[in-house]
């Protein structure tokens, strides 16, 4: 099977490009803008005919595309997260290789949702910032392009290679700061939110299954449960062995403290590192309803999310 893997050398498409590696009936070519891709081209910028030459002479039998980005104002959101989707889509419309594709979305296309639910897939998008808009506007185009085509909703994901400027990427940071120093007390916010953590190794398992059905739509891919970020913190001190207290601050940096975790330390001690809360616009609560994932691909996560927590710990301590 030849398969066009676009965005390899980001977060969530490395693992992808390793499990697609591993299958040995896999053709991998991966096409992208750093100097590592087979190809490069810019989606953001390259025209869908220049994308269609490169397809007619690639003729993959599936496109898998991981490439976007979360940060950035609105203009840059739009360029990498939506018109590159609809330069995909144009391209493979174009082309007659006929390829299935299959777009990486995220859960924060949905927006908040209300707490002690399980978001499905027939639930109405309300995202809450312009990333998760930018997302859903490249799902409602790959929806509505008449291609062979699966989305799939990728809630939180966590585990190696977890970005250090993501909450559980700072968390880790603000943690191995706090051992380096020898602080006994960490100060962090938005430790109520509670998110659907799943390991990037089981999103890349379930884009390899995905790249191998025919299901067509949107998939949400998630572990079907919610965590509060404040357990996360403390699963992520026990894997790091860090013994101090961990303080909640229950608004702004600066203001009241309440013990989250561990023993109460006066407010007049040393500020130390700060995590802030999750910027995805998804309000406090998100929980995924993967019943679909299991019924049309027949994929289950598999990793739990200590195992994640210690994968992102061991890359942290690691840091100079």
């Amino acid at each position: 099977m030849r398969v066009l893997l676009i965005g390899a050398n980001g977060y969530l498409g490395r693992f992808v490009a390793d499990r697609l590696l591993a299958d040995p009936a896999v053709q991998l070519t991966a096409l992208g803008r750093g100097d590592d891709a087979d190809v490069r081209f810019d989606l953001a910028s390259g025209s869908p005919g220049a994308l269609t030459r490169f397809l007619d002479a690639v003729h993959p039998q599936v496109v898998v595309n991981c490439a976007g980005t979360t940060r950035g104002g609105a203009r840059e959101l739009t360029r990498h997260n939506t018109v590159a989707v609809a330069t995909v889509c144009e391209a493979l419309r174009r082309s007659g290789c006929g390829a299935r594709l299959v777009q990486i979305g995220c859960g924060a296309e949905y927006g908040p949702s209300q707490p002690g639910s399980s978001t499905a897939e027939d639930a109405v998008p309300r995202p809450g910032g312009p990333y998760g808009v930018s997302k859903l506007a490249a799902t409602e185009l790959v929806l509505g392009s008449g291609l062979d085509a699966v989305v799939l909703r990728v809630f939180s994901p966590a585990g190696p290679g977890t970005p250090a400027g993501s909450p559980l990427g700072r968390l880790a940071e603000a943690m191995r700061r706090a051992m380096q120093s020898g602080d006994g007390e960490l100060k962090l916010g938005g430790l109520g939110v509670q998110r659907d953590f799943i390991d990037v190794r089981d999103v890349a398992r379930a884009v390899h299954a995905a790249s191998l059905s025919a299901a067509q739509g949107v998939i949400n891919i998630g572990s079907g449960r919610a965590v509060r970020l404040r357990d996360a913190a403390a699963i992520l001190a026990r894997v790091a062995g860090y013994g101090g207290a961990l303080h909640e601050l229950d608004g702004p940096p600066g203001l009241h403290l309440r013990p989250a975790i561990g023993h109460p330390r006066p407010e007049s001690d040393h500020a130390g590192p700060v995590a802030y809360p999750y910027p995805d616009g998804c309000g406090t609560w998100q929980q995924a309803d993967v019943r679909t994932a299991r019924d049309r691909l027949g994929w289950r996560p598999r990793i739990n999310l200590e195992e994640s927590l210690a994968d992102i710990w061991m890359e942290a301590a690691c840091r100079i």
